[in-house]
């Protein structure tokens, strides 16, 4: 408990189509599906003898599962036994469309509905799908162009629909894990990354579903061979030629980092080093600046086009030509690639999809170091978490108690994780704790007002709030495990509690950003647990102790009651070392005529909590010295 620190991330359920705005349109619209409604009709065209009226079908159900009403629907007609046997059509076209549509219901449906998936036997037909994809891109490439212009589908446009499919299974499902080590699906994905210079889409997939599976799998790390090693150094050392080509480079660190204890001893050192310059240069870039910058150059591009449009109307009489009429109508069984639904943005947005990836890359690059900090740490932490919470919950301690705990005193602050001396110089050199600092202040304003004043643009405010929120659990974990000195020493610290308390009272809702309160709160706990143990000054005033007290006691998230609790907990033990504050802790008795019923309720709960966390904290320390 005393050793304050986050758990470790996982890869993020990914929303190819942003799950959420199509939820929110289902809801405004009423949307709710009836025993005829589209899902019946749909999949019963699955079985048509047309390979067009079975792509157009497994389109429909592509957007339909992204509305959340329709999933019991989907799954009481059994949708994805039906689905899955088109991953293996004859056309191309619908093994595209099919694979879409399962990889958005994967995304869209959760948990839950990945494991159901599995359960259906998805992995079958997946699994040979993407092995006959892999076949594919050993064919010349004459051979896949002709092919590509024939159906409108390419053998890469399918496996990156079944990688995305693959990732998402293997992030929700440990069967679909163990199945992907059974079948040997490390070989094809590995092939699909290599692709990274001709095909970035497909080897960022990849790289996605590479360090989803690496990661706490020992039985795939066996199988890891040197050439497979290879792909991942050269897309790892590749130069970056746009924020897509950063975003791979710090996944593939993450694959990396995941595999350490497969890398012999005398290059671990380089290696980490290796993966830490790539989170330092990622975290180095300006998000908010580069945001400013591709909405400017999309403004321009839009602009060059339309007056481009303009002047070949003029130059041709005002009219569209027979052959452009011509053009508007896609050849026969040609899918509309812009409107494909599983598409994550289309081609046209790509100034969008450079700020997007590059705050991908951000956070992707926080969650890599949390996951390093936690990793170096003892196994036992998440139990003592557990123990603590469910100290948090009891409620039997008598009065006699509160006195004899405060009397005694508090017990002695746990000592700080310990980092390997690899990491803990790589990260020092690469300067990530000045880095990670930076990335905590709130985003740049005039990116956050240029992206909320256009539709398109408006989620990259959420990416950009969520690796404010990433850097400040990333913030906890350096605190815990580096020692003061590599902080920039005591001054260093007062002035980091004081960012802190800043950007928590800046906002007077900030209650009611949970994801904000967790992080920040999580923050504070690690900084003023250091501080105590340093014994160096705190400064956060009464009247704001008062205020975070007041939020974490009506806060549903545990993590934000735990927090707060262990802040009052270091508080107390803070003042309980100083004469003459311990009748400080018994305000309660005088508080009658000073504070008002609000101010009483929340001392109660302050005595309360800080009497458990001192009797936790002493339960700890006797059994550490046992």
């Amino acid at each position: 408990m005393g050793k304050s620190r986050t758990k470790r991330f996982k890869r993020p359920q990914f929303s190819p189509t942003g799950g959420s705005q199509a939820e929110l349109a289902a809801a405004e619209n009423g949307t709710e599906q009836e025993d005829d409604g589209p899902a019946a009709e749909l999949l019963e065209k699955l079985q048509h003898p047309s390979a067009e009226v079975r792509e157009c079908a497994c389109a429909g159900l592509a957007r339909l599962v992204q509305q959340r009403p329709a999933l019991p629907d989907l799954a009481r007609r059994d949708a994805v036994r039906r689905l899955g046997p088109l991953l293996l059509d004859p056309s191309l076209a619908v093994r595209e469309t099919a694979a879409g549509a399962l990889r958005n219901l994967s995304a869209c449906g959760g948990f839950e509905v990945c494991d159901d998936m599995v359960t259906k036997d998805v992995m079958t037909p997946l699994v040979a799908l993407l092995r006959e994809c892999s076949a594919g891109l050993d064919s010349s490439e004459m051979s896949a162009q002709k092919e590509k212009e024939r159906s409108g589908s390419s053998v890469e446009n399918i496996a990156n629909e079944a990688v995305n499919l693959l990732w998402n299974v293997c992030e929700c499902s440990s069967r679909a894990v163990s199945i992907f080590n059974k079948e040997g699906c490390l070989e094809t994905v590995i092939k699909f990354l290599s692709r990274f210079p001709t095909n970035i889409d497909l080897a960022v997939s990849a790289a996605y579903c590479l360090q989803t599976v690496t990661d706490d799998n020992p039985e795939l790390l066996k199988s890891f061979r040197g050439s497979a090693l290879q792909v991942l150094e050269s897309a790892m050392l590749a130069p970056a030629s746009s924020m897509e080509h950063i975003l791979l480079k710090t996944l593939v660190a993450g694959t990396i980092w995941n595999l350490k204890d497969v890398i012999p001893s005398k290059s671990q050192a380089e290696i980490i080093n290796a993966v830490l310059k790539i989170l330092s240069d990622v975290l180095e870039m300006d998000a908010g600046d580069t945001v400013i910058r591709m909405k400017e150059a999309e403004t321009q591009r839009l602009r060059t086009a339309a007056e481009t449009e303009e002047m070949l109307e003029k130059a041709n009489g005002g009219g569209a030509t027979e052959d452009e009429e011509m053009e508007e109508s896609p050849p026969k069984g040609r899918v509309r690639r812009k409107t494909f639904v599983s598409d994550l943005l289309p081609v046209t947005h790509k100034e969008l999809r450079e700020a997007t990836a590059l705050l991908t890359a951000q956070q992707t690059a926080l969650e890599i170091v949390v996951n390093m900090c936690c990793s170096e740490g003892p196994a036992d932490e998440d139990e003592d978490e557990d123990k603590w919470e469910e100290e948090l919950s009891s409620s039997d301690e008598s009065e006699a108690f509160v006195e004899d705990a405060l009397c005694e005193g508090p017990g002695q602050p746990l000592s700080p994780l310990c980092l390997s001396h690899e990491v803990h110089t790589a990260l020092t050199s690469f300067l990530l704790p000045r880095k990670v600092f930076e990335k905590t202040a709130f985003p740049n304003s005039i990116a956050v007002d240029i992206c909320s004043r256009n539709p398109t643009w408006k989620p990259l405010v959420r990416k950009m709030t969520t690796v404010q929120c990433r850097a400040l659990l990333c913030l906890q974990s350096l605190v815990s495990l580096l020692e003061v000195e590599h902080l920039g020493g005591a001054p260093a610290l007062q002035a980091l509690a004081q960012h802190l308390s800043t950007l928590l009272f800046a906002q007077p809702d900030f209650a009611q950003h949970v994801d904000f309160l967790e992080a920040i709160s999580s923050a504070l706990r690690a900084l003023l647990q250091t501080m105590a143990s340093k014994n160096i000054p705190q400064c956060m005033t009464p009247d704001q102790l008062m205020t975070l007290c007041r939020a974490g006691i009506q806060s549903a998230n545990v993590g934000v009651r735990v927090n707060v609790v262990s802040i009052l907990g270091i508080t107390g033990s803070v003042l309980a070392r100083e004469d003459g504050t311990l009748e400080t802790l018994k305000i309660r008795r005088e508080g009658r005529g000073k504070y008002s019923p609000d101010q009483l309720c929340v001392l109660d709960n302050v005595r309360a909590n800080l009497r458990r966390f001192v009797a936790y904290q002493e339960a700890v320390h006797r059994r550490l010295t046992a």
